[in-house]
Formats: structure tokens, C-alpha cells, sequence
């Protein structure tokens, strides 16, 4: 379809306009290139789509005209001074950067989260307006306080934009930049009398610029290449695996936690990381609003360095297949492929490409819709080591990868509420995760009254993105300490004969994760007992599996209940135990509470509705 030759300038404007005022709708989002109006950048062919609203009376179907350079549309813009940059352009950014640092605005959170592959960090000022705003370009392991990294610093009493060769004034870095005869900040302002620079001087001078007078788009941004050349060169991390990163600290977590407001059983966080070590899979079901999404947010925020390391994933009723978290081709366009909004595809793609730094992906209430079906893939690659096929090798180039892996440094978080508009899970999900159940005990809700205050997430945010190297190794260690779990395995083997007698005996893997998950368990918190570790490993990998009627369940839950005893202080589980109302799972006798507490919930679901499983008890 040919674009009409009657859209004017005027037009053009208006579509922009209306674009401003209304926003851009979600499948309309440019893929490549941005035009650059009124500091906003906007999709080239919506612009152009609304400016024959004003002209011709509707608006046209993108999908029936292409974009791109040398096409129709982007020459209507041109010619009507419209600028289109690329969306790796740093010019549009730095424009933008410019013009807000005259405002007083602080927010930062519309700027790219990354520019050339590198991660980009802008500040205004923390607080106060900052004298000395800034745009950094980092590659891990470096960061704004402790590194080495290309940096625009704008010196705005002086109208002077520099771009430098960064170095960090929080902490002496470990790298060093590698240049000949380079002039610190300080050096050339003392060599041009322009008095003390308030902040940076150490940084050296790559290129100097009037902010009055920039150059072209193309000058700046083949400046910046140059310095990314160089930057890139550096080899990092030789250099990063002589410093030693600092050792996972589980302690150091709970402290943020609980300084940061949210009030989270302590064991259920030891719970949840030791899971999350033994298999990336972990799924939080319980009672709603008892912190499970929380607790997943809270711990990807303190090991993250980054935002865009984890992302969370509200799950739709009407998800009926993979595409809303892998996407798929463009039908109208080969070769072209849509990717979701929610960035689940995005994580995934830079958990590939950075296998040093942990990324996650939540899943908000994740059985809103049948499991299976939009995560078979996942479920199949996750025992395969294989990968996911989104499309015919060599048929689209934009940035998606035709195969796509589920790497080790990635972690997948469930969270599960159970009610008339959830589905349950079936044996083939809980089998290859953990499953952790949330509960608000009596002495809990009055402690949560007693000492209620605000949540502040923000006290979280990259407290622990140091100790990611440790936690990544742990997650990948596949050989432990010999431990004497003869008793352990006897236990085992009586759970799986009563296991069998419902369907619901484990396999091989299942065997083995519990017995990592039992070595996972000792490493992160040595004080746990035989029993308490085991404890966890049954309520976690055992129990989820039982589920059925009254007939075929009670048996089995007396059975296993015994096993969760000490027969000689407790004799009758069904008098002593399931009967009483206010029995306390804590007192002397008790081997495995946890396990003894969830199996008492379901034997009593199954005498009062004939029926009960994991989830619903």
C-alpha cells in the first residue's frame, strides 16, 4: 500500500500530537527505529498511520506499509524535518538528558535501560538535584561506585558536556584505563581556567562538547562507538576473577529484609533460597497476601544489580498457549518477530548472554490459567537441557535467537493462590519444582499488629548484587561433603511405599533433588538438624504429590503421620494428633512438624469433603 502523497508537515505534527496526549498503544511500539519529537520518542509509522487521520479521514494499517531506512514512510518524515534515529543512537538520549537537567526532574525511569549492549545508568540527583548530572555505559562487573566505564558528565554552569573515560570516586576500581598520554577532568580545567570541577575530576577527557553547539547526531555517536571500542578491549574479567566475590550471606538478607518492613518467617526464607539452589523452579502457593510475591520481588531486588534482571510476570486467565511469554513471528511480516510486553522474553534472551549475573522471572499467580499449556516448553527443557525453537533458523533477524536455552543463572518463581478461579497443578509440574506453602499462624498476625510499619523495597535494591557470583556457584554445585544419611534414606524408602499405594511414589529425580536439596540446606544454615532438613524436603517434594478421595487418601495420611512421630511418646495419631484441635506440632515427640502439620490439615479435608490434595488443605 503507498502512503498518500497529501500528508503535509502540519499532518505529521498533529499524528505526533496525538500520540503525546494519548500515548502509544501496546502493539504499536517501534522495534528499531524512534522519531525524535518534543524530547519523546516516538514510532515512525504510527506518526505517519495518524497524520492521514488529519488529512484523509482515518488511519492507515501499519501493517500494510513498511518502515525502515530508504522506505516511504521514514522519507515523509524526513523531508517534513522530522529526525529518525535508530534506537542504539545515544543522540536522542542525550538530548533529552540535556533539556530535563535544566528542570529540576529527577526521574530517570523513561531513559533506555541499555544503550549498545552496555547497561546505561542516568542520575539527576538523588534527592537534591545533582550539580553534576550523569549518563554511565557499564559492563558487569563494573558499577557507578566501583568501576571503570564510558561516562557523559554535563558541567551545566559551564554549558560543557564531556564525555569520559570514567572511574569511580566511591571505591578505587580494580581496572584501569588502558590510553596514552590521557588528561584527567582536573588537568583540563586548570589548562582552560575554568577554576575546580565540583565532582569527577580523576575521570580522563575523551571529547569535550558545547552543549550550545553540539555536533551532528552522526559525530556523537561515532565518538561513542570509538570509546565502547575501547572499552570493550579491556579485558575485565581476568582481572575480576583475582578479587575474590564476597560469600553468600543468608543472615545478611534477612537483616535487609527486615529492615525494608516486610515480616517473612525466617525459615520459609531459608526455605525458599535453599530451593532456589537446589532447582531454578521453585513454586509459592498459599494463603493470598501472606508475602509470596514479596519475598520473590525482595530477594531478586537484593541480589540484582539491575532492574532489568528480573521481571514480574502477571499470568492471564486467557493464556493458552507460550506466546504471551515467548512470542511468536510476525504472520504479515516473515521476517519479523513480536515479542511480549511483559519483557519475560527479554529476560531469558540477556540470562543467555550473561551467564555471570542471576536473572529471574515471577510468575504472578501462575495456575490463573492451565500450567501446560503455556508452559509445556519450559517443563520439557528444563529435564532436556535442550532448547526452545521459536522459529525456522536464518528466517527473522531482530535481536530474537531461533533456539532459545533456559541457562542455569536463570530462576523461575511461581506464585499460586487456590480458589474457584485457579486450576490445579498436575503431577508433572510439582515434580520438577519445590513447592513452598505460606501460612499466617496465630502468634504471626499478632506479631505482624504489634510491630506493623511501611514496606520500603527500596532499602533492598542491589544490597546483595555482590555476593551474586557466590550465589550463582552454589546454585551450581553438584558435589558435597559426604554426610551419613542412612537414616535419611530408610525414611525415604517407608515415604515411597506409602507413597505408591495412591500413585504418588517419586522417581529417580525426585530422589535426587531431595537429597541436594537436604546438602543445599546444610550449607546455608549449618544449624539446621537431620530431622528439621529432611522435615522440609518431605512437605517440599513428597507431599505435593497426594491427592484423592477419602477411601483411597486417610490410610496412607495415617501411615505417613506415624512416620512424622516418635511412637514411643505418641501412640494413636488419629486420637493424639488429628483429633485435637489445638494440638501443638512443636511439642516433644514430634519428628518432622512441618510435614505432621500439612498431613493433619489433609487428612481432615479428606473426612470433611471426601476429598483433598496438597494445594486445597
Amino acid at each position: 500500500m503507498s502512503i498518500p502523497a497529501n500528508i503535509t508537515r502540519e499532518d505529521l505534527i498533529k499524528g505526533a500530537e496525538k500520540i503525546l496526549k494519548e500515548g502509544i498503544p501496546p502493539n504499536a511500539h517501534s522495534s528499531t527505529y524512534d522519531v525524535f519529537y518534543k524530547n519523546e520518542l516516538l514510532p515512525p509509522k504510527l506518526v505517519v498511520s495518524y497524520a492521514n487521520i488529519f488529512r484523509n479521514g482515518h488511519e492507515l494499517d501499519r501493517e500494510k506499509f513498511e518502515g525502515g531506512l530508504n522506505t516511504e514512510c521514514f522519507k515523509l518524515l524526513e523531508i517534513n524535518g522530522f529526525n529518525v534515529f535508530n534506537k542504539d543512537n545515544v543522540y536522542p538520549t542525550l538530548l533529552r538528558f540535556l533539556e530535563q537537567a535544566k528542570v529540576g526532574d529527577l526521574k530517570t525511569s523513561h531513559y533506555p535501560k541499555k544503550i549498545k549492549g552496555l547497561d546505561c545508568k542516568i542520575s539527576f540527583g538523588q534527592g537534591n538535584q545533582a550539580r553534576i548530572p550523569w549518563i554511565s555505559l557499564l559492563k558487569y562487573p563494573n558499577t557507578t561506585s566501583n568501576g571503570i566505564y564510558p561516562v557523559y558528565l554535563y558541567y551545566k554552569e559551564l554549558s560543557k558536556l564531556i564525555l569520559a573515560y570514567g572511574i569511580s570516586e566511591t571505591n578505587i576500581p580494580s581496572e584501569s584505563w588502558d590510553i596514552q598520554h590521557p588528561q584527567t577532568i582536573l588537568e583540563y580545567f586548570n589548562e582552560n581556567n575554568l577554576g575546580k570541577p565540583d565532582r569527577y575530576g580523576a575521570s580522563y577527557v575523551y571529547k569535550v562538547y558545547s552543549v550550545e553547539k553540539l555536533p551532528s547526531a552522526g559525530i556523537i555517536d561515532s565518538d561513542l562507538n570509538e570509546l565502547i571500542k575501547l572499552y570493550l578491549n579491556i579485558n575485565i574479567y581476568e582481572k575480576v576473577e583475582l578479587i575474590a566475590s564476597p560469600e553468600f550471606k543468608m543472615n545478611d538478607f534477612k537483616d535487609k529484609l527486615n529492615k525494608s518492613g516486610l515480616i517473612l518467617n525466617p525459615i520459609l526464607v531459608t526455605r525458599f533460597i535453599a530451593s532456589l539452589i537446589t532447582k531454578p523452579f521453585v513454586i509459592l502457593s498459599g494463603l493470598s497476601g501472606s508475602g509470596k510475591t514479596k519475598l520473590a520481588q525482595a530477594f531478586a531486588q537484593w541480589i540484582c544489580q539491575d532492574n532489568s534482571q528480573y521481571c514480574i510476570v502477571p499470568v492471564g486467565a486467557d493464556w493458552t498457549n507460550r506466546e504471551p511469554l515467548l512470542g511468536y513471528p510476525n504472520a504479515l511480516k516473515p521476517d519479523d518477530y513480536i515479542k511480549p510486553d511483559n519483557g519475560a522474553l527479554d529476560v531469558i534472551i540477556q540470562a543467555n548472554k550473561h551467564p555471570e549475573l542471576p536473572y529471574f522471572l515471577i510468575l504472578d499467580e501462575m495456575n490463573l490459567s492451565h500450567v501446560e499449556r503455556y508452559f509445556a516448553d519450559f517443563l520439557s527443557v528444563m529435564e532436556s537441557k535442550g532448547e526452545i525453537s521459536l522459529f525456522a533458523e536464518g528466517t527473522i533477524n531482530n535481536g530474537v535467537p531461533a533456539k532459545l536455552a533456559l541457562p542455569s543463572n536463570l530462576f523461575i518463581i511461581g506464585t499460586v493462590n487456590i480458589d474457584e478461579t485457579t486450576y490445579m497443578f498436575s503431577p508433572k509440574v510439582l515434580d520438577r519444582a519445590n513447592a513452598i506453602e505460606f501460612r499466617v499462624t496465630k502468634d504471626e498476625i499478632e506479631n505482624f499488629f504489634a510491630s506493623q510499619k511501611d514496606v520500603d523495597m527500596n532499602k533492598l535494591k542491589t544490597q546483595g548484587a555482590s555476593m551474586a557470583q557466590s550465589f550463582l556457584k552454589m546454585a551450581e554445585k553438584r558435589e558435597f561433603e559426604e554426610q551419613d544419611l542412612t537414616a535419611t534414606h530408610k525414611t525415604l524408602v517407608n515415604f515411597f511405599e506409602q507413597l505408591k499405594k495412591t500413585g504418588a511414589e517419586f522417581g529417580y529425580r525426585s530422589a535426587s533433588e531431595i537429597i541436594r536439596l537436604i546438602n543445599q540446606l546444610t550449607i546455608i544454615d549449618g544449624g539446621l538438624s537431620a530431622d528439621e532438613k529432611l522435615d522440609i524436603a518431605i512437605m517440599q517434594k513428597l507431599l505435593p504429590k497426594l491427592h484423592g478421595s477419602r477411601r483411597k487418601l486417610c490410610p496412607v495420611l495415617i501411615t505417613l503421620g506415624g512416620f512424622c512421630l516418635d511412637k514411643v511418646k505418641i501412640e494413636n495419631i488419629e486420637k493424639d494428633v488429628f483429633s485435637k484441635e489445638d494440638f501443638d506440632f512443636k511439642t516433644d515427640g514430634v519428628v518432622y512438624p512441618i510435614s505432621l502439620e500439612k498431613i493433619t490439615r489433609m487428612y481432615k479435608g479428606a473426612i470433611e469433603n471426601g476429598f483433598a490434595s496438597y494445594a486445597e488443605a
